[in-house]
């Protein structure tokens, strides 16, 4: 048929036509890429772009891998936009460069300065920006701010676009008000009340007195560290058994205040039960440990004397010569009875060596100054004993308000690396002074200190005091590793004059230059030289004076060397709680000048913590000075008691006196015991203020005079009393209330005594 014909010629027409366009536009789906174009970079080399790509020439359009391409662009942050497009055979990158960052400032920002908000931010002038970088310093910058304790800060990032692609980065601040924590309360302690609980932690309620710390904002590390000391106090008193459930902080709608809820688990209260120590170590015998278990069968339940155990345990381990030994106290719970067994188990730990110790958070202080108080080098047997003395000799430098010491994993399975954190405190200072003291009236000095000269550990100092009795200039610096070793030199010299009229008529000028020089025998046991140089010049000896000073009036040269020994087991040097220092100083003159004699001075101090923040300090003291090859021990050489040496009576009230003029003439032998506690107030901690209770007793006598209106009985004193101290920012104040309880009648007895200096 026609019809049919003219359709089937139709049909073969058109089948030609698509063959003969298909292959002018259509792709194949495996297509290769023949070459690669990139657009839009400025800075950027084509090189560079390419090499992000994970396609390259000849590689297929493979679609996985152009995504991994894209990602790998947006991952570099050089880029703001990227898209890839196929036009063939040809694969066309594009890109949107970021723009250069050309300044960063920081607006409203009054309680952190710039510098410190650079290095929390990290970015640069020069530097490639992008929205994330810009996001992570906005949210570093809040958490600067939270650790400060504001919490209702808010940061605003502002972008100021500039040519050449340039932008100004301005991060606006609204650092808004310190969030306090105005309310603590615990739930589920039904044993202790919400006050003594909050005694316990760190975190307090803010209060108006309050402004001399910063415990009272929060902080969630600190409330952390809360949970913990709530753990220790409660299983210290026999709740072995005792959870902190949760310490949730609700933040008030304006941001101000925080509340905190902490919810208990006390459970019952427990005593231990048998007590037993199971030695895994060759020739090691239980019996050789038993006197240095702390914890008895009956007795409550007491974590920390459990911990003070095992610590006693592993130094006497030590010493033995087990280094590597491990000792854990193995507890069995009885609930039915309502006791702890607690077992030391004694075992032979893994041998492993300190690898590296890493010191971080030193500024000004060389590294050398912090390594050479370690008791533990790189390389030794790793040893808890040495390591906790090592961080003890640290902090005792009083160079770091924070020493912390963590351990973790080296490269092997027996090594092990200390890392050492510390943050520096303020060493130095000039201070310009003013106070009062009953000993020398009303006050004022100009002093500059320097504990931690040029980061290398030297002592400096060189302070100027006027007062209405006594005048002063001091110079003294100290090198604590002299030539590099463990031996400490200095220098000290010092020009003094003082007003005696009051207790002995006389006035005396001194100066005084020493030469010495320390060094340590053992851990704790330490030796020290030194030669000393004085001229003592008595003068303005009144006329109605003591015949016995009148013979003194004139100057003496004193040549004179000495030494002292100082062993101490103190925990710390400042406020120590637990341990004991002894001290022995002799001395020597008569080489050259005009005395001689030979001094003696032992002095001793035992702390013993009754509770919590209470103290039994007993002290003792004695000294004995006598002369030689036909000399007599002269005035200014002489021991004097009184005032805060022995409190109750005044400066120079004790021992030998003029009974025609009532002189103190000083004595050549004093013994002194004290026994004084320390203990809280019950007012809050921050404001580093006791109280003290103590009695003295002692007595000053012997001396190379003689006459007939010379008084020296030679009898025992006792004093009683009460006193506050406090520690505040602007400078000790100590205040002393004693009654001098056994006394001759011709001492001089004080019953009020204040101490104050400030520094501002």
């Amino acid at each position: 048929m026609p019809g049919t014909g003219r359709c089937a010629g139709w049909l073969s027409f058109l089948l030609l036509v698509l063959l003969w366009i298909t292959p002018a536009t259509a792709q194949p789906a495996d297509g290769v890429i023949r070459d690669i174009r990139v657009e839009g970079n400025q800075r950027v080399e084509t090189e560079t772009v390419e090499s992000y790509l994970r396609v390259r020439r000849g590689d297929p359009f493979d679609p996985a891998l152009l995504d991994d391409s894209l990602r790998s662009l947006f991952a570099t942050g050089l880029f703001d936009d990227v898209s890839l497009e196929r036009q063939g055979d040809v694969l066309v990158v594009r890109v949107v460069e970021n723009p250069i960052i050309n300044r960063v400032a920081f607006e409203g920002n009054r309680r952190i300065g710039d510098e410190e908000l650079e290095a929390e931010v990290r970015l640069r002038p020069r530097t490639v920006f992008s929205r994330a970088a810009v996001q992570s310093a906005v949210e570093r910058i809040l958490e600067l701010y939270r650790r400060n304790g504001r919490y209702a800060v808010t940061v605003e990032p502002k972008i100021i676009e500039l040519d050449q692609n340039r932008v100004d980065l301005v991060f606006e601040i609204e650092e808004g008000p310190l969030t306090k924590v105005c309310g603590i309360t615990f739930i589920g302690n039904t044993q202790f009340a919400d006050s003594t609980l909050r005694g316990t932690i760190r975190t307090v309620e803010s209060a108006w007195y309050r402004i001399f710390t910063n415990e009272d904002t929060y902080d969630p590390d600190r409330v952390d560290f809360d949970k913990e000391l709530l753990r220790r106090f409660y299983q210290a008193r026999g709740y072995a058994e005792f959870k902190v459930l949760s310490a949730v902080a609700e933040l008030s709608p304006d941001g101000r205040c925080f509340y905190i809820t902490f919810t208990l688990e006390e459970g019952p209260r427990y005593r231990f039960g048998e007590i037993a120590i199971d030695s895994r170590l060759r020739d090691l015998e239980p019996e050789q440990l038993r006197s240095f278990v702390t914890t008895r069968e009956g007795t409550l339940y007491d974590a920390d004397a459990i911990e003070a155990t095992v610590q006693a345990l592993t130094d006497e381990v030590g010493k033995l010569g087990y280094a590597f030994a491990r000792i854990e106290p193995v507890q069995d719970i009885d609930r039915d009875n309502l006791t702890v067994d607690v077992t030391y188990r004694i075992d032979e730990g893994p041998r492993v060596y300190v690898e590296r110790i890493d010191i971080r958070g030193n500024v000004r202080t060389l590294d050398s100054v912090i390594r050479r108080e370690f008791r533990l080098a790189e390389g030794d047997p790793f040893n808890t004993v040495l390591l906790r003395r090592s961080i003890q000799r640290v902090r005792n430098l009083d160079f770091f308000e924070k020493v912390d010491v963590r351990t973790r994993q080296g490269s092997a399975p027996d090594r092990i690396i200390v890392e050492v954190e510390v943050a520096e405190k303020s060493t130095g200072s000039l201070s310009f002074g003013a106070g009062y003291s009953t000993a020398d009236g009303p006050l004022a000095d100009v002093r500059l200190s320097e504990e931690n000269l040029l980061g290398r550990g030297q002592a400096l100092l060189l302070s100027f005091t006027v007062a209405e009795r006594r005048q002063r200039i001091e110079f003294s610096f100290t090198e604590p590793y002299f030539l590099d070793r463990d031996l400490a030199a200095g220098i000290d010299i010092a020009h003094t004059q003082s007003d005696f009229q009051t207790e002995s008529s006389f006035d005396e000028t001194v100066t005084r230059g020493r030469l010495r020089a320390s060094y340590e025998l053992t851990e704790y046991l330490r030796h020290s030289v030194r030669y000393t140089l004085k001229n003592s010049d008595i003068r303005d000896v009144d006329n109605d004076a003591s015949d016995f000073i009148k013979q003194e009036e004139g100057e003496r040269l004193t040549s004179a060397i000495g030494q002292t020994f100082t062993y101490d087991r103190r925990d710390t040097r400042f406020l120590p709680s637990e341990g004991y220092v002894l001290r022995l100083d002799q001395d020597i003159a008569g080489l050259l000048g005009d005395s001689k004699y030979v001094r003696h001075e032992l002095k001793a101090d035992f702390y013993y913590s009754l509770a919590p923040d209470v103290v039994l300090n007993l002290g003792g003291a004695a000294g004995y000075v006598f002369g030689f090859a036909g000399e007599d021990v002269h005035l200014s050489d002489r021991f004097f008691l009184g005032g805060s040496s022995f409190r109750g009576f005044a400066a120079a009230g004790i021992g030998p006196r003029d009974t025609d003029t009532d002189d103190a003439l000083g004595g050549n032998l004093y013994y002194v015991g004290t026994a004084e506690i320390r203990f809280p107030l019950g007012l809050p901690k921050e404001l580093r203020m006791f109280g003290r209770a103590f009695v003295d007793a002692g007595s000053l006598t012997d001396i190379d005079v003689s006459g007939s209106q010379l008084e020296d009985s030679g009898n025992i004193r006792v004093s009683a009393g009460v006193g506050l101290s406090w520690l505040s920012p602007l400078g000790p104040l100590a205040i002393d209330f004693a009654q001098a309880l056994v006394k001759d009648d011709e001492d001089d007895t004080e019953t009020f005594r204040l101490s104050f200096g400030t520094r501002f």
